[in-house]
């Protein structure tokens, strides 16, 4: 069994979507990073980033358990584990991980910067508006002209990559987007939208899920408390 700590964010969204593509069972265990849950002693025993998602396998590598965190290395764990969604092949695995990096060190920053400048900033800048919304455009049109020659995002099979990248789009008018702007991009995301098993992952903790506007939610997520030494 898989213990799941998350939350309905897109990095979380990223592992719930890959656990139910897998047909794994797992348990999930809310981590509420609104009211802080993300700082307790338990949960920095299994994530020392303070950060979702995290998992602990009980039956991990050699029989043993094993506890996880950051989403991309979750992702790999999982295909590893169950031998889907990443290629065996040397040439068609590269890709996916190539791609898998892009989100990690590109899609999720910047438009998670993006974001935040957009809609949380206690006072809007300018300049830091502008610069995200310049890189979310950017990388949108990056993945637009890859997805004009090719089915999925790393190639013509669907995989982690498209699992990773996924979640991030779908605040895509909070972000300054146009899909008009982007057609093949938009065609894949409605056909990964679709896929039943992403539905169900995208619902996982989704009912718990507040928006954030009181003063102590925004404290744990963007103040002070974020930066103190544990």
């Amino acid at each position: 069994m898989i213990t799941l700590y998350s939350w309905a964010t897109p990095n979380g969204h990223k592992v719930h979507i890959m656990l139910e593509e897998c047909g794994l069972p797992y348990a999930v265990v809310p981590v509420d990073i609104g009211a802080g849950a993300q700082f307790q002693p338990d949960f920095l025993r299994i994530s020392p980033n303070n950060k979702i998602p995290a998992i602990v396998d009980t039956d991990g590598p050699d029989g043993q358990p094993v506890t996880l965190f950051e989403s991309g290395a979750i992702l790999l764990y999982l295909a590893g584990k169950t031998g889907q969604l990443l290629p065996e092949g040397d040439r068609a695995r590269y890709a996916v991980l190539q791609w898998l990096m892009f989100q990690m060190g590109g899609v999720g920053p910047m438009l998670g910067q993006n974001h935040h400048f957009r809609q949380y900033a206690p006072e809007k800048i300018g300049y830091a508006v502008q610069r995200y919304t310049d890189e979310a455009r950017r990388l949108y049109g990056v993945m637009d002209r890859q997805l004009a020659e090719s089915a999925h995002i790393a190639g013509p099979d669907y995989s982690i990559a498209d699992i990773a990248v996924f979640p991030w789009l779908r605040n895509w008018q909070n972000q300054g987007i146009a899909w008009a702007d982007y057609p093949h991009l938009k065609a894949w995301f409605d056909r990964i939208a679709g896929r039943p098993a992403v539905q169900r992952g995208m619902a996982v903790l989704a009912d718990l899920r507040k928006p954030i506007t009181d003063g102590k939610a925004r404290e744990n997520l963007f103040g002070a408390t974020q930066y103190q030494r544990r």
